[in-house]
């Protein structure tokens, strides 16, 4: 099964603008995973020089639901097709129904919606998009497995749909760059809602995810992601994780851990 994955993750690089970028494994990443104790992975992707860093080059090959991760291609869609005026209209309005996260009560804007991470909300954008325009839209932006299958408020959290680690870095450089096939002022939005941080010399963009439960049953371990890039003196730097979750108290490592190593390779 090993080699399967390293031969579809060869091809990828071959089809990608990352081709000529051999993943290296690097051992002051894999430590921040090992002294956790976590399973999963880290890829690191120096776009200027075209180095590409990372623990379990298995794992960075091998795809898992997107979770909240797909609010960043949602919206960009959700925008593109003026489902949504822009991110900061009223996007959703709150039907007074308790919800799961109390949060989410409220009428919330797209840049809200983002930052609360609100289930809800996106699930609503995607029905107003509908299953004919995602599909049309999921594979014009060669995002994953392309496979987004009928239920359209849960293919991102169980399946059909799935990315990969690298994957992530491939649609991320090209929305960082602004080089998705959208105009310049909706990926301008989409990059402005999903900033998290910045410092005298860089800025940090990223989006959570946390996906419970596959296709058919529920999922143990649960999978957490964290992906972004950092923009740092002129230069550009992707990066994506993802592990698993035992317990929602391990939610908080998904960044603790991506920082740290950050912090380490960049110097942020």
């Amino acid at each position: 099964m090993k080699y399967i994955y390293l031969i579809g993750g060869i091809l990828i690089l071959l089809l990608n603008p990352l081709y000529g970028a051999e993943f290296e494994e690097n051992n002051r990443i894999s430590n921040f995973f090992k002294k956790n104790n976590i399973n999963g992975t880290f890829v690191l992707y120096d776009v200027q020089n075209k180095t590409l860093i990372g623990h379990n080059e298995t794992r960075a090959f091998t795809q898992y639901q997107p979770a909240s991760t797909f609010k960043i291609p949602n919206t960009l869609i959700g925008l593109s097709l003026g489902v949504v005026k822009d991110v900061d209209t009223i996007a959703y309005k709150h039907n007074g129904n308790k919800l799961w996260n109390k949060s989410w009560e409220k009428d919330v804007s797209l840049r809200e919606a983002m930052k609360l991470s609100h289930l809800p909300a996106y699930q609503q954008l995607a029905q107003k998009i509908g299953v004919v325009r995602m599909q049309e839209n999921i594979s014009k932006m060669d995002y994953g497995n392309k496979n987004i299958g009928k239920n359209l408020t849960t293919f991102w959290l169980r399946g059909p749909l799935k990315i990969s680690a690298i994957e992530q870095i491939f649609f991320l450089e090209k929305l960082a760059k602004r080089e998705l096939n959208y105009s310049k002022n909706i990926q301008d939005s989409v990059v402005e809602i999903i900033k998290l941080d910045t410092g005298d010399d860089w800025t940090l963009y990223g989006k959570t995810g946390w996906a419970t439960r596959n296709l058919n049953k529920n999922m143990n371990p649960t999978l957490g992601w964290f992906v972004g890039w950092v923009e740092q003196k002129e230069k550009l730097y992707i990066f994506a994780l993802n592990m698993d979750i035992k317990d929602s108290s391990q939610l908080p490592q998904r960044q603790e851990i991506a920082i740290d190593i950050l912090k380490n390779e960049l110097n942020i």
